[in-house]
């Protein structure tokens, strides 16, 4: 199973988070798990890249499971310099989030592979969802919780897609040039939500699947990956709500939630080491 995370430092314990679900949900199976990060600074800010120390230590867990599952650390920097997406830069947003819609130019990148946005945690087995039949689709993903409601490209009645959980066919997408496409947008473009927002435009065979993959709002009985997204709460009064699962304590006191306690001490034990 491949999959790709894109980051700086900051996605650090998220990635390592993520994995150790990964590796306590596939139980042993062989994992080939990819790093997308660069060098980057603007005016006001200077980004430091996902570290080779951390990458280390999340494939020493890797291989501990399984020793032929791998981890691959790939620097995007010349890839970013050379098609920045300029209309975008002043997002809220750091450029990393980006870095996905460069992996149609990553040799190492395989034919099939799963996007995780760094804030997911893997609840149960990915292989019905994974190994699914990919032709004639260039990704599949599953509907914004909220976003549905509000944006809109194609016939259907939601049709807005959530890019934080992607299985991308990169075949498919190459020959669509669909990447390239997105690239192009999003340099003279500016949006909202800007590589979600021009994924959701611009891709014309893109699939549906079913919320458990993507549960962007609440654990679910039957949720398979939860995404910690801001989400909006409105009772006892209307906000905006932002737990992510490394803030251990908020998860807990915010959330109410224990179902991943045992990922999580994991991760509190490791932390001190990234």
């Amino acid at each position: 199973m491949n999959i790709m995370f894109c980051g700086d430092h900051n996605a650090e314990r998220g990635v390592l988070i993520a994995v150790l679900s990964l590796l306590k949900a596939e139980q042993g199976k062989e994992l080939h798990v990819y790093i997308l990060t660069m060098r980057a600074k603007s005016k006001t800010k200077h980004y430091r890249p996902f570290s080779k120390h951390a990458a280390a230590l999340i494939r020493s867990l890797l291989t501990a499971a399984n020793p032929s599952s791998s981890l691959d650390l790939i620097d995007c920097t010349l890839n970013f310099i050379q098609e920045p997406p300029t209309a975008n830069m002043g997002t809220r947003f750091t450029p990393y989030a980006m870095l996905r819609l460069y992996a149609d130019q990553l040799e190492a990148i395989p034919d099939r592979v799963l996007y995780l946005d760094d804030d997911v945690i893997i609840r149960r087995p990915l292989d019905d969802f994974y190994q699914q039949d990919l032709t004639g689709t260039e990704l599949v993903g599953v509907l914004d919780y909220f976003g549905r409601f509000f944006f809109h490209n194609q016939k259907k009645a939601f049709d807005y897609i959530n890019s934080g959980v992607l299985l991308l066919n990169m075949p498919e997408i190459k020959r669509t040039r669909l990447f390239a496409r997105v690239r192009r947008l999003m340099e003279f473009k500016k949006m909202f939500l800007p590589d979600q927002t021009a994924i959701n435009k611009l891709a014309k065979e893109k699939r549906f699947a079913p919320r458990r993959y993507n549960e962007q709002y609440r654990l679910q009985e039957d949720t398979v990956i939860q995404h910690f997204t801001t989400t909006f709460r409105f009772f006892p009064y209307f906000r905006t709500q932002t737990v992510k699962p490394w803030d251990v304590d908020r998860v807990h006191s915010v959330l109410g939630l224990h179902e991943y306690d045992d990922i999580l001490n994991q991760f509190l034990e490791l932390e001190p080491q990234l």
